[in-house]
Parts: structure tokens; sequence; C-alpha cells
């Protein structure tokens, strides 16, 4: 048996290119929402009072339950922390 190689863990478990890029950007705004709530020592509390959600709504971001998260939603979480979001567009590989 001859291995694959995968640019990214979601090329290898996703379906289709297009739903691999989608969990890649997820994957990628909510790592930055969760680095940033653990940076500012925010409980989960005081994160979704800034974030505008409820404490659970935290705590599902902060497990990395990335199924329960819209890109709309976190680049909306993300803007409400005060942290800008840029984004870049290349040729797939």
């Amino acid at each position: 048996m001859i291995g694959q190689a995968f640019s990214s863990v979601w090329d290898a478990i996703e379906d289709s290119s297009a739903e691999a890029e989608n969990m890649k950007l997820r994957s990628s705004l909510m790592i930055a929402l969760q680095n940033h709530i653990v940076g500012e020592g925010l409980s989960q509390t005081e994160a979704a009072k800034i974030l505008g959600v409820t404490q659970p709504r935290v705590s599902d971001l902060m497990r990395g339950k990335i199924d329960l998260f819209a890109i709309d939603s976190l680049v909306n979480m993300l803007g409400a922390v005060g942290l800008h979001v840029e984004m870049r567009v290349s040729k797939a590989a």
C-alpha cells in the first residue's frame, strides 16, 4: 500500500477540495479567537459578554467544535474582540 501525502489534514478527511478549504478557513479563524481569549486571560463568561454570545457557545469554541461555527459568525466574533481579518486567495497547488 502506497501512502498518500496531503498538504493539510482537511485535504485528507474532507470529500471535496471546496469542503477542505472551508474547514481550513474556519479552523484558522477559530484558532485566532482561541489564542486571543487565552492571551487576554479572559474567562469564558467574560469572552461571551465581549463576543455577544453565551458562555456555552464560548465553551464550544474553546473545545474546537468546528462543525458548530460558520465563517461569518467567526468573523463577527473576531471583529467584536477588535481583531482584523485579512484574506489572501491563491491558485491551488
